[in-house]
């Protein structure tokens, strides 16, 4: 048996594994499930929930989060994972949790483009918006073994025939990947609608995609790959940043004479029906673990640039973002 059918062979036990948890969890009560008994109440103990599958941003992003507030002693967390739809899922059951004081969804561009193109019962004005965290350069990568050693060899195969170059994601077509590749597209002059695509739901699922050959090149962002870019598992061809990244020997898309600056970010949401009190405690929780030695050395650890923000310019700038997600999907 090949290395890649191996490999296909055990994402394919993982995905089922995953749904079979997922189902599991959508017969469990609310209160059992969360809030860990009556909502409202609160449990003195943090879950933060993750709207994708385990290995993405949106993990990382929780698991840095609780190492950060265990290694400050700060507080305890559990990370609960629950993906689906590109975070849709994981936004209803953030919603259904109204009144709880002790959860936390982390979201960004991604789950906020999928409310945008997909059908979902929710959307993030019925959820509490607590802050802005961090945000992170997108990343043009393909395998260590891929013919395109520069983003030129990239483009000009790109430009040729936009139908030869298969490009992943792992968010969907109105999350951060999605969106940069379009923007990626129109700045080198190919019709997006003429070359093909995939998503996945995060980095965890998209990895394996671009290491075993379904998609040629992988558009996402930087953080979720540098163990396997130190490796040499994967190269990167440019970042979207305005200036090179530190974590990262590569130039920008600006240098190469693209003209592409983007960056994808990520952020808390509660549940609805909060307290003014319980809400100005979970900011407080939040803008404390930002300011925090560990968290900032875990963040640049990540590849990560602090960009905290707090209400109410979060929510302006949740609404700003709407817009531009309209407005790239819509040209």
């Amino acid at each position: 048996m090949s290395a890649s059918t191996r490999l296909s062979r055990h994402i394919a036990l993982l995905a089922a594994c995953a749904m079979a948890l997922v189902a599991a969890i959508g017969c469990t009560p609310v209160e059992s499930f969360l809030s860990g008994g009556q909502a409202g109440a609160s449990s003195e103990e943090l879950r933060i929930l993750v709207p994708s599958v385990a290995g993405g941003g949106y993990d990382l992003t929780a698991r840095t989060m609780v190492q950060a507030l265990a290694d400050e002693g700060t507080a305890t967390a559990d990370v609960v994972v629950l993906p689906g739809s590109g975070g849709i899922v994981g936004l209803n059951r953030l919603v259904l949790e109204r009144g709880n004081p002790d959860l936390l969804m982390v979201m960004g561009l991604g789950v906020l483009g999928s409310v945008e193109i997909l059908p979902s019962q929710h959307t993030l004005a019925d959820a509490t918006p607590i802050a802005r965290l961090m945000d992170e350069p997108e990343a043009v990568l393909v395998p260590a073994d891929s013919p395109f050693t520069t983003l030129a060899d990239l483009t000009s195969a790109w430009t040729q025939d936009p139908s030869s170059i298969s490009i992943g994601g792992g968010s969907s077509e109105g999350g951060p990947d999605g969106l940069f590749r379009l923007l990626l597209a129109r700045a080198v002059g190919v019709d997006p609608s003429l070359s093909p695509s995939r998503t996945y739901d995060g980095g965890g699922e998209l990895l394996p995609a671009l290491l075993t050959g379904q998609v040629d090149v992988a558009a996402t962002g930087l953080g979720e790959y540098l163990d396997q870019i130190a490796a040499g598992t994967v190269r990167v061809l440019a970042v979207s940043s305005p200036q090179r990244s530190p974590a990262v020997d590569a130039p920008t898309l600006a240098e190469l004479g693209v003209d592409v600056t983007f960056t994808n970010w990520r952020g808390l949401m509660a549940p609805p029906g909060l307290t003014d009190d319980q809400r100005l405690r979970l900011q407080t929780l939040v803008t404390d673990l930002t300011a925090s030695p560990r968290w900032n050395e875990l963040s640049r650890r990540n590849g990560w640039n602090s960009a905290v923000l707090t209400e109410p310019e979060f929510s302006e700038f949740l609404q700003d973002q709407s817009r531009f997600v309209a407005a790239t999907l819509d040209r």
